[in-house]
């Protein structure tokens, strides 16, 4: 018998946060998100309008995209609601205190992954006060950017600067 190459378990959350991010409807970018914490998962969440609200995919065109908006800037024409904040939003508080959350983002055109994905700053503001420690993006299929909120997103603040994500 030979010996089976084992994915490790980083990658594994990765490839499930990209399973999930199936389901996005975005027409620019969909994210799939997970959280996991002592190695069960509490959550997922990929972007998506709300509930009973129309998709992007279903009206055929993106606000931010027709008015020719940059990535970045003016969420609030965003139908979609983010893959960390549907995450959040379906998760116990007490569950993700301390837990990880694995995010993967891909271009819904070229179905390339997204290998500069970072949380938008809401998303930031959201992960901190869930009271999760880490989140693990993916870059490549093997490769991943793990951010400490503390050290990174809370003693970093970038709402001081005026610098933004996602």
């Amino acid at each position: 018998m030979e010996n089976a190459i084992r994915r490790d378990k980083v990658n594994y959350y990765l490839d499930i946060a990209q399973t999930v991010l199936e389901r996005g409807t975005c027409l620019r970018r969909n994210f799939g998100a997970i959280i996991v914490k002592n190695d069960q998962i509490i959550s997922t969440g990929y972007s998506g309008a709300p509930r009973g609200r129309k998709n992007c995919c279903d009206t055929g065109f993106c606000m931010r995209e027709k008015l020719n908006v940059p990535r970045g800037e003016r969420y609030e024409l965003c139908r979609s609601v983010h893959a960390e904040a549907n995450a959040i939003i379906a998760a116990s508080r007490n569950d993700m205190i301390g837990a990880t959350l694995y995010l993967v983002g891909r271009d819904a055109r070229t179905k390339e992954l997204v290998h500069d994905a970072s949380s938008c700053s809401m998303c930031k503001r959201m992960i901190i006060n869930a009271g999760i420690k880490t989140v693990i993006v993916r870059n490549t299929s093997d490769k991943y950017t793990v951010i400490d909120v503390q050290k990174e997103w809370v003693e970093n603040d970038e709402s001081l600067s005026g610098v933004t994500g996602y």
